[in-house]
This record gives structure tokens, sequence and C-alpha cells, in this order.
């Protein structure tokens, strides 16, 4: 989710009221991506519930507890780049002296070797990753489960180290759910990546100042980024769309499918090198 500094032209809200630009996209086995943002006023789960109403699955998420009240046939996966972040953050409070043997640093150092472990994986078929996975990287969930808790009873819980251990443990349920499917991943940066196009472009938001211009903002968000990742030229997609859509709208029910990024025409399209 991405935080909008300035609240909409809404009917009951202040003017520094916080407004957010919600992100659901596609994992990286789909075959023709789809990046959607939506606008809401706030930050409760009902806004996913209601968008997720019809889906059933997995979904990868950060921390947020929102995503754990959804509903039972939607599964949540844990982020460990969120994970290995709070170890990294609670590093940083340390003299650089005393990084090396530290209990941060140990860690970080297991979130890190999953990391190393998952990147000699990505040339695996789903079904051969599942399986290295129970073979490789079980045994350093467990060991890292086993180090956490004795961690845990010697920091103090306030602390940026306790801080860091609290999230391990508390996400643990979560953390541990990317094995189970070999077409899991082991983070949720694809979506944290897809954020950051409006994250940039924040700034141009101060004209934009009511819930139409947030909603068309997402929109146009939306068929930008998905352009990209389907390897077309947003720019030409975006023309052949507004200048073809409006005439079949009035003559096809349909006529949205027939603008998905997979019929796009060959002039939209990114030669390949």
């Amino acid at each position: 989710m991405v935080t909008i500094s300035r609240a909409e032209k809404e009917p009951g809200r202040t003017s520094t009221s916080k407004s957010y630009m919600w992100l659901y996209r596609t994992s990286g086995c789909a075959k023709y991506p789809i990046v959607l943002y939506e606008y809401q006023p706030s930050r409760k789960a009902e806004h996913a519930a209601a968008f997720l109403k019809d889906f059933s699955g997995w979904l990868h998420a950060d921390g947020y507890q929102g995503y754990h009240k959804l509903r039972s046939n939607i599964r949540v996966v844990g982020c460990w780049a969120h994970a290995r972040r709070k170890f990294d953050e609670a590093l940083q409070t340390l003299p650089k002296e005393k990084w090396k043997d530290s209990l941060a640093a140990v860690g970080e150092c297991y979130c890190t070797r999953l990391f190393q472990l998952e990147q000699s994986l990505m040339d695996l078929t789903p079904e051969e990753r599942y399986t290295k996975r129970l073979e490789l990287e079980k045994p350093v969930l467990d060991a890292l489960l086993a180090w956490a808790n004795e961690a845990s009873a010697k920091t103090a819980p306030k602390s940026a180290l306790g801080k860091a251990l609290h999230y391990l443990r508390e996400q643990w349920p979560y953390l541990v759910r990317y094995p189970e499917d070999g077409r899991l991943e082991l983070s949720n940066n694809r979506a944290e990546r897809s954020i950051k196009p409006f994250v940039m472009g924040r700034k141009n938001w101060l004209f934009s100042n009511t819930p139409a211009g947030a909603q068309s903002s997402a929109v146009i968000y939306s068929l930008i980024e998905t352009a990209k990742e389907n390897g077309l030229n947003p720019y030409r997609y975006l023309l052949w769309l507004l200048n073809t859509a409006p005439g079949l709208s009035r003559t096809d029910e349909a006529w949205a499918e027939s603008f998905l990024p997979v019929n796009a025409p060959q002039e939209c399209k990114i030669p390949k090198p």
C-alpha cells in the first residue's frame, strides 16, 4: 500500500486525513502479468476482503494484520525480505565493531542464507524447486526458529533486536508457507517494485485532490504498469486503446477483453533485442 500524503476532498474528512493506494498483482508464474492499483480512503482490511471476494489461493503480503482476517480459502504467504530488514535495522543500532558477533547479525545471516539458496534454485521447475526447498531450506528454517526462541529469552522486547525477533516469531506461520508450493516466492518484492512508480509520482497528486482524480490515477497506472509487464510500449498501448475502445464499447458487451495486453497489435510490442 502507498499512503497518499494529501487527503482527497471528501465529505466528513479533514485536510490532514490519509488515503491509501492498494496494489494487487499476479505472481511471477503468471503467463500474462496484471498490475492493479485501487484507491481507498482507509487502510481497513475490509477493502482487501471486498477486492478479493472471488479469489481463492495464495496471497503474498507483508506483515499487515488485515490480510490475516481474510477468508480461510486465501492462504497468506509472508515476506522474508521484511523479516531480514528488521534484523538489518537492529544491526544499524549497534557500533560497527560489534556487528560481527551480534545476535542481529546471526538473524540476518539466517535470512540471507535462505535468499542465497533460492537464487540457486531459480532455474528449476516448480516441482523440482519444491523438492529442493525441503531438502536444503527446511533445515535452515528449523535452525532459525530454534535460535530465535533462544535469543528472545535473553533480549529486551522493546529493543530493535527484540522487535525483529517478535516480528519473526509472530509472522512465522506465514513465513514458512512458501515451501508448500514451488511456484511461491520467498518475498513480496515483486509487489514492492510495482508500487514504486506510484511512490515516485506522489508529488504530482497535489492537483488530483478528489476521489475521482485518485481513481483515475489508479486506472492509468494500472494500464501502464500492466503494459510494461507484458512487454508493451505503454504510450503505443494507450494510444491504441483510447482510439479503439470508444467505438467497440458501443457494439460489443465484452469489449474490455479485446484490450487485454495479450490482444494488443504488433505495433504496441517492444522489439526483443
